[in-house]
């Protein structure tokens, strides 16, 4: 049976927004910020740039697997474990954001994600 054209689109929608805001992301808070020589040098900045880098770029990376694999086959997005796994993913950014990160846009970015996420598995 071939999916909904809705269930494709959240699906779409969801992975296409990660791949969005984690370039967003690394564009606003690290290329943006060492550009214009933000933050001097030193071990803080460098933890600094380290977590924005890898929050942004994880998200960048999940999001094109995601829709490399919703490209192949939308169906393999429907199982409860890739719905789980996205979950789970979505949860420990909202965890990271919340400890790590002073700004409220990428909390509630990945809380959008997470509610698309949502959304597509409850139309599938």
């Amino acid at each position: 049976m071939m999916p909904h054209r809705m269930h494709t689109n959240l699906v779409y929608a969801a992975y296409g927004w990660l791949v969005f805001i984690g370039t967003g992301h690394f564009a606003v808070d690290v290329v943006s910020q060492y550009l214009r020589g933000k933050h001097p040098p030193g071990v803080e900045v460098s933890l600094y740039y380290g977590l924005h880098s890898a929050y942004a770029l994880g998200q960048v990376v999940f999001g094109i697997l995601a829709l490399w694999i919703a490209s192949h086959s939308v169906k393999l997005l429907d199982q409860w474990t890739a719905v789980m796994v996205s979950l789970a993913a979505t949860s420990g950014w909202v965890v990271i954001g919340f400890l790590f990160m002073e700004h409220w846009e990428p909390k509630v970015a990945v809380a959008a994600f997470g509610l698309l996420v949502i959304a597509a598995a409850a139309t599938a």
